[in-house]
């Protein structure tokens, strides 16, 4: 968590070898100049351009998983707890990264980064939504500017240089861990004590958001104290208990503040099993027989039509696909999709299902009956627009997808499928636009400019021209912000 990176890079930026600059280049001119001293005046426009960077930091070096269906809930879950939270200044983004150690980060302008493993260790979606609740807290409360604030008193840094320091201790913890070494032991007890009061104030407050948003107040706290008992006698233990130390002081307090909600119960929600499901079938290593034999074992065991029995069915169903069996797989979405018609995890399933299968028509007609009941929804949209390009419809799929990405323009996945659209119709210069914009939201700022020039050059109309210009433009000044933060 970069509250848990911060342990681990909190003296990398206090190290005279990490992002000390000797002088500013042009690129950190042209950021806001709010000095090193009032770093707590770091403005909410700050904060979502440093997010936006971070951003194409991470889709260049994390191994994200960009899954729509997924995408929806994990974004689900994490809005109805933001939608609690006091001092909100920016739109939040979760973000999943196929990772099996247990983690999740928080980064400046709402940014979240949840790593797999959590989904496979959470027992309850009250678990899982308190670590979600915890990185939230740090993102309202402002803690990582805090902190900057607090550093810059005693180490003078750009705001470059504290920022790209977070940002590197997110991406590549290894890197902050080792910058410890180099660190002054004084400097970095201060440190963990200052960073051990916002654990304190992140759980108290992520306890009232889980409570707020109708999950059980304990499953931030019951989380914790089941990962650090199994780990106690462990010679490794998991990330989140290095960078994220978890003390019998914290279990207690955070215990009597469960204790002191009203009592309740909350069932995990159909979609949270089916989440569990679809990480172990398709963004593990776990081969297809072993997952076939371990998703029957859970439908014996499980009460029929159950959440978790119609889970285990789905698992089933994954493994099935991963197996090369396709017609069996294909049975057992369509009866889970006739249980559950509205179900995206079904939908999006069967829908990988008729393409392997090629019964486009099939998928079309039922996607475009769904659309028309759940318009503008992205899985929804991005499935349709798929088999519209398998089904040498690209037309179709364009139309959708111009749309899609005006209103969701981060994402990478309909940013490729319109890319290979106007690829399938010979329009040029869409094909290197949409190019331009999938390479920048990897951070490749310079070969996106390549294709930007390109679509110029393959297009006559003068106002799209000026506008390719104006989104050159806006690219260059992205790069010197992205360079300013790697220097």
């Amino acid at each position: 968590m970069v509250y848990h990176c911060l342990k681990k890079f909190l003296l990398c930026i206090s190290s005279a070898s990490c992002l000390i600059f000797s002088s500013l280049s042009y690129a950190d001119s042209q950021l806001p100049d709010i000095g090193t001293a009032g770093v707590s005046a770091l403005s909410v426009e700050q904060e979502v351009l440093y997010g936006k960077a971070f951003m194409r930091f991470a889709r260049a070096s994390l191994p994200m998983i960009d899954d729509p269906v997924l995408d929806e809930y994990i974004n689900d879950l994490g809005l109805s707890l933001v939608s609690q939270a006091n001092n909100v200044r920016f739109p939040f983004t979760f973000f999943l990264v196929k990772d099996d150690s247990i983690n999740a980060a928080a980064f400046l302008g709402g940014r979240v980064k949840v790593h797999s493993g959590l989904f496979l260790h959470a027992e309850s979606e009250s678990e899982l939504a308190g670590v979600l609740a915890h990185e939230i807290s740090h993102v309202t409360q402002r803690h990582i500017a805090r902190y900057m604030e607090d550093q810059a008193k005693s180490t003078p840094l750009s705001i470059a240089g504290l920022v790209g320091s977070i940002a590197l201790a997110m991406l590549n913890p290894t890197a902050g861990a080792a910058a410890i070494n180099t660190t002054m032991g004084l400097t970095m007890q201060n440190s963990i004590n200052f960073t051990r009061d916002n654990e304190y104030e992140a759980d108290r407050i992520g306890m009232g958001l889980l409570a707020n948003a109708g999950y059980e107040p304990s499953g931030m706290m019951t989380f914790f104290q089941k990962l650090a008992s199994e780990n106690r006698y462990s010679s490794k233990l998991p990330e989140m208990l290095l960078t994220h130390p978890i003390t019998e002081n914290r279990i207690a307090e955070a215990r009597n503040r469960a204790n002191s909600y009203k009592t309740r119960h909350r069932d995990s929600s159909l979609d949270f099993y089916l989440a569990k499901a679809r990480i172990q079938a398709m963004y593990t290593n776990q081969e297809a027989d072993s997952l076939i034999a371990y998703f029957d074992q859970n439908i014996k065991k499980s009460a029929p039509n159950t959440s978790a029995w119609l889970a285990a069915q789905y698992g089933k169903s994954l493994a099935l696909m991963k197996a090369h069996r396709s017609v069996e797989a294909g049975e057992l979405l369509n009866t889970l999709l006739g249980k559950k018609p509205d179900n995206l995890f079904f939908q999006d399933s069967l829908t990988d299902q008729e393409i392997d299968a090629q019964q486009y028509n099939a998928a079309i007609s039922r996607l475009e009956a769904r659309d028309q009941t759940m318009q503008n929804n992205p899985v929804i949209t991005m499935n349709l627009a798929n088999v519209y390009l398998k089904a040498n419809r690209a037309a179709d799929s364009i139309r959708l997808l111009d749309q899609y990405t005006r209103n969701n323009p981060e994402s990478s996945v309909a940013w490729q499928l319109l890319a290979e659209a106007y690829q399938q119709t010979a329009n040029q210069a869409g094909f290197h636009q949409a190019q331009a914009e999938y390479l920048a939201l990897r951070g490749n700022i310079e070969q996106a400019t390549d294709q930007l020039h390109m679509a110029r050059a393959n297009t006559a109309d003068g106002l799209s021209q000026a506008r390719i210009d104006a989104r050159i433009a806006e690219l260059e000044e992205q790069k010197k912000v992205d360079d300013s933060l790697k220097r």
